[in-house]
């Protein structure tokens, strides 16, 4: 159903299938992969009619969600959003071009796959058989007259190259990249091979997320958390907060959790960032700077959101990567 070929086993393949499940559509995402006991197989599901494509629904609250908006309704620059695979970054550009989508904007992207068609928006579907491939299509984009670029995502050293040199030339390009946070971006960049001067002048705002699981709010039961307890887990904490458990229910099929919300760092560069980023300056240093000028880290945007009752504190630890103790 997915078109893969049945006869190979030796090379990993990838492919998708589309249903109709009780009138609504459904895309499935098919990977498998060569291993020493034989395919493994990885299936992911996306229901098309059930996604929110709002930055406030996402989960992004109000002061990210400025600074994200200040960022992509510039006439010009670049906006990268970070994370690994499966945190919704694609999501979050497509709320972004849901924004920026009037009829007299000429708004392309490019992506592999494309996993949501857009109304009003030019979408092109990477085909690396018949040798359309990031970079091939980027080139060919820049000529047809576009204000808006989206690039599904920056693979490698040439469509990183031609991104950058896109929004230094008067278009907005919106953009993902594989790093852990958003000031890794930067080095990510340098390291790929940019000139620093160009990723200086080039990336306006970065923004870094992980997706968490929300709490049931059938079950979820109350808990204090104890300040020591977060700071010695690296949250940062002045005093306890009054939080939420997971317990488990029929509503939640007994995990304690239902759907998820989004942890968002939006980094805006400004000049004194710049000039670290010519300098050369290591990704810590470049965080230092954010933070003094109003970052507030993934951990930080957790720790809110498990104040609203939103999440759990495991659940932000397991997805930002803290461990914390089970003593609290």
């Amino acid at each position: 159903m997915a078109e893969l070929n049945i006869a190979e086993k030796r090379l990993p393949q990838d492919g998708r299938v589309g249903l109709t499940i009780d009138g609504r559509h459904i895309d499935l995402r098919v990977v498998t992969l060569p291993s020493v006991h034989g395919e493994g197989a990885v299936m992911r599901i996306l229901d098309k009619t059930a996604v929110v494509m709002e930055l406030d629904k996402l989960g992004m609250l109000e002061p990210e969600r400025v600074r994200f908006q200040r960022a992509f309704h510039q006439a010009y620059g670049a906006v990268l959003v970070t994370g690994p695979t499966g945190s919704g970054k694609s999501t979050s550009l497509y709320a972004a071009l849901g924004e920026l989508n009037q009829p007299e904007k000429n708004i392309i992207t490019i992506e592999d796959p494309v996993e949501y068609e857009l109304q009003g928006i030019t979408q092109i579907q990477v085909n690396g058989r018949a040798g359309l491939t990031f970079a091939n299509g980027l080139r060919s984009m820049m000529r047809a007259d576009p204000d808006v670029i989206m690039v599904g995502e920056i693979r490698d050293r040439e469509a990183a190259q031609i991104a950058v040199e896109a929004a230094l030339t008067g278009h907005l390009v919106l953009s993902t990249l594989h790093t852990n946070d958003a000031p890794t971006a930067i080095t990510r960049l340098i390291e790929m091979g940019i000139e620093p001067f160009l990723v200086a002048s080039a990336i306006d705002c970065v923004v870094g997320q992980r997706l968490a699981r929300t709490l049931c709010s059938h079950c979820k039961t109350r808990t204090i958390l104890s300040a020591d307890v977060l700071r010695d887990s690296g949250f940062p904490a002045r005093m306890d907060i009054e939080a939420y458990d997971p317990v488990g229910c029929g509503r939640c099929g007994n995990s304690g959790y239902k759907g998820r919300i989004g942890l968002y760092e939006v980094m805006t560069v400004n000049d004194e960032m710049r000039k670290l980023i010519i300098d050369r300056a290591s990704a810590d240093e470049i965080a230092a700077t954010a933070m003094r000028a109003g970052m507030r880290r993934l951990r930080e945007d957790g720790l809110e959101k498990v104040r609203m009752g939103r999440t759990s504190i495991s659940e932000v630890a397991r997805v930002t990567g803290t461990g914390i103790s089970e003593e609290y």
